[in-house]
């Protein structure tokens, strides 16, 4: 690798070191890097705009955003939420439960940890911290603990993504990552058990069960979405993409005429917000696709790929030291960051000692969300917190259990490939 490369890397550092938004930063430095190659600059934003122009599926991620934003400003969540209370609220912890499954059922729509953690996850912390009954900090830590469950479930921004750089059917890493989801949230429920135990959090009052049908039936329209979406693209009826957008549609549906939650007025105002929330994500994009052009030019995956065959490294040292290495970026790096810049680069040598690609895929997005609630620059860590207004060192103490349980979690898919892709192959998948 030249020293242009090293300089463009060096670049890309300092620039997000001064606060410069990572998107920005890599396409700016990619600019400098075809400068110091004497190459035509204009080159980085043909990439640009040839890959986001160019890509059908990326149209999902602005679909998926606004449908999570519909549901955060209708009522859908609130009612989702009476009946997760009905379903696990009787328990001890019971509003912890009520967070977990919230985030189960909600991911089904959203895609997005943030979209949970922000809509969702505002409404349960306020439940939870209510007449004292949880700590501010425990509900924020357990708010981000059940948000990362969201992207892993399908549908999944964070998969769309991979899909984008990795060639890989989106309809599988959708079905792939709903046993890691279902593992997950055992364990944080587990968790969250063993802590309202510790700690003698209250038991809520059980809702009748003559309550339940009534409570079901009104959140009928709103379970039906992730039902919607799944029947769509595994019934052969619709493409991921044309999912996401019949999602939007729906959402939009059930709360301006079924709910009739939303006025014009406030959807144009969500139209807006999605808006804002998709240019920030397609700058990332834009800027990983020029900065993927320059990696390509230096032939960085090849030149990694060979070192790492040099060592003779086998197929579970590198998946552990992928594993070491994302949770390390995860801690710095934003998530979607990390998928479109970093994964590029291992994935030929995934793909050489043998790994499944769409197992891969689901490893990388699980270790990435849980980089998204690691200290100390943790995402999620800065949405809870915001809500909580409690200190983030008692937010972090709080979720340290949580997050070694997820880890638990991590090492099991990782090594227990059938667990992941048991479902794909039932519906087809060769690998």
């Amino acid at each position: 690798m030249s020293w242009e490369f090293w300089a463009t890397v060096a670049a890309i550092v300092l620039s997000a070191l001064i606060g410069l938004p990572i998107g920005h930063a890599m396409l700016a430095s990619s600019v400098f890097y075809l400068l110091l190659q004497g190459q035509d600059m204009s080159i980085a934003f043909e990439q640009m705009l040839t890959g986001l122009y160019g890509s059908y599926v990326l149209l999902a991620i602005p679909l998926f955003i606004f449908a999570a934003d519909l549901m955060n400003v209708g009522s859908l969540s609130d009612r989702l939420l009476d009946f997760c209370r009905a379903l696990v609220g009787r328990f001890r912890g019971g509003l912890g439960h009520v967070n977990v499954v919230s985030s189960l059922i909600f991911s089904g729509m959203s895609g997005s940890a943030i979209a949970d953690a922000v809509g969702m996850g505002r409404i349960i912390i306020n439940l939870m911290t209510k007449d004292g009954k949880y700590p501010p900090a425990y509900a924020g830590a357990i708010t981000a603990a059940s948000a990362i469950i969201g992207p892993i479930i399908p549908p999944s921004i964070p998969m769309v993504l991979f899909a984008l750089v990795s060639d890989t059917s989106i309809g599988f890493l959708f079905l792939a990552g709903v046993m890691p989801g279902l593992i997950l949230g055992v364990l944080l429920m587990a968790t969250n058990a063993w802590q309202a135990r510790v700690h003698d959090y209250p038991v809520e009052d059980p809702v009748p069960l003559r309550e339940l049908p009534r409570i079901t039936l009104r959140a009928v329209p709103a379970l039906l979405m992730p039902v919607i979406l799944l029947v769509g693209i595994y019934g052969g009826i619709t493409t991921p993409t044309e999912a996401a957008a019949l999602a939007a549609l729906y959402a939009f549906l059930v709360s301006t005429v079924f709910y009739r939650s939303v006025s014009l007025r406030k959807a144009y105002a969500t139209v807006r917000q999605s808006a804002k929330s998709t240019a920030a994500v397609g700058f990332l994009i834009a800027g990983a696709l020029a900065f993927n052009y320059v990696v390509t030019i230096e032939q960085v995956p090849n030149v990694i790929r060979d070192a790492l065959g040099g060592t003779e490294l086998s197929r579970i040292s590198f998946l552990l030291m992928v594993n070491a290495m994302l949770l390390l970026l995860g801690c710095l790096l934003e998530a979607n960051a990390i998928l479109l810049v970093i994964v590029p680069i291992f994935l030929p040598t995934a793909v050489a000692l043998g790994v499944d690609p769409v197992h891969f895929g689901v490893i990388v997005v699980v270790n990435t969300m849980i980089g998204l609630a690691t200290p100390p620059y943790g995402l999620l860590l800065f949405v809870v917190t915001s809500i909580t207004r409690s200190p983030i060192r008692d937010t972090i103490r709080y979720l340290m259990p949580f997050l070694g349980l997820m880890i638990v979690g991590l090492v099991i898919i990782t090594f227990v490939p059938d667990l992941v892709l048991w479902l794909p192959r039932l519906y087809g998948y060769k690998g």
